[in-house]
């Protein structure tokens, strides 16, 4: 399953060249991340999470080609590639479906880690379940 997040750009992600800065890919990608895992827990998200947390431990990003400036939002797909003992891997992409052009991919690495000692521990099974339901094919 891929989820669709709507990323509208915003002037003060433009940079000089007149186009996207790059760092702000990856704020476009931790907006989709968040909404994708929030839809993955359902209702409880805010209370699974604290009690349930995870880190970015590793984030590859290929730019395709510049993102500019302009009122239709691009879209951000986020889906999970793998789910493994204490981590998971999601895809992402930046697209414009009507043009049909990819304009970033990205591999992000999360890791589920105590809530007290922030030491790595394994996915519970609640969490194991939720992310395979929403493995992409």
């Amino acid at each position: 399953m891929t989820y669709t997040y709507p990323m509208l750009v915003r002037w003060s992600d433009i940079d000089s060249y007149d186009h996207v800065n790059n760092v702000r890919y990856f704020d476009y990608l931790q907006e989709a991340r968040i909404a994708f895992l929030a839809k993955v827990v359902g209702s409880a998200a805010e209370d699974f999470f604290s009690s349930h947390p995870i880190v970015l431990v590793h984030q590859t990003v290929d730019y395709k080609r510049p993102i500019l400036l302009r009122h239709p939002p691009y879209d951000v797909e986020v889906w999970v590639e793998s789910v493994g003992t204490t981590s998971y891997t999601l895809g992402s992409r930046i697209v414009d479906h009507a043009e049909g052009a990819v304009y970033a991919t990205a591999t992000s690495v999360l890791v589920a880690v105590d809530a007290t000692t922030q030491a790595k521990r394994e996915l519970t099974g609640a969490e194991r379940e939720a992310l395979t339901r929403h493995l992409r094919d």
